[in-house]
């Protein structure tokens, strides 16, 4: 019955074309191991030296937005070094492209604020795209952000389609919510 349950998962990793996926808690030491591994599966899946680049630029992206915004914590909200929190992460093959899976549980009250600044991304061109990236990185940081609110504006300037992303209200939990974002590179 082990061996049916395990291959079951297998199997559908198989047919979602999965290379790599990790759930649970994400500190320094963790991305630090993942990203060794993301290095050697994307070297084996034969992806070229720039799409490399992207799709490592998004995984360091979704991971800090892992540690600095997931609700669920081994350490206090408050702590700002040797974070660990829940999440969980996903890259595979679409076609001829990789695509980045990330979700994690956020606070219902931060949903809109987190929805307000991907939606406007979603229309725009790559240009515009670049030129808020720039004009991100000579504004001051916002009050809510660890970074410097560049993390949604470096995934959409990697990727090669608009991001996805969408909340899903946790039933045991009305405080917490679930958010998943996408990029395909």
């Amino acid at each position: 019955m082990l061996y049916e349950e395990f291959n079951e998962f297998w199997d559908v990793a198989r047919r979602r074309h999965v290379i790599f996926f990790y759930v649970g808690y994400f500190s320094q030491h963790v991305v630090a191991a993942i990203s060794e591994t993301i290095k050697a599966r994307l070297d084996t899946a034969g992806a070229a030296g720039p799409t490399r680049r992207r799709i490592f630029s998004s995984f360091v992206e979704m991971s800090q937005n892992i540690m600095h915004y997931s609700c669920d914590s081994l350490t206090p909200h408050d702590q700002h070094d040797r974070q660990m929190r829940r999440g969980s992460f996903c890259i595979g093959m679409q076609g001829d492209s990789f695509f980045l899976l990330c979700a994690n549980p956020v606070e219902s009250a931060s949903v809109e604020k987190i929805r307000d600044r991907l939606e406007p991304l979603r229309s725009m061109t790559m240009d515009e795209i670049k030129s808020a990236y720039k004009k991100a990185l000579r504004d001051e940081t916002p009050a809510d952000s660890k970074g410097a609110g560049l993390g949604f504006l470096t995934m959409a300037r990697d990727a090669s389609e608009p991001l996805e992303f969408e909340f899903a209200r946790e039933a045991q939990d009305a405080a917490t919510t679930v958010f998943c974002i996408k990029a395909i590179i």
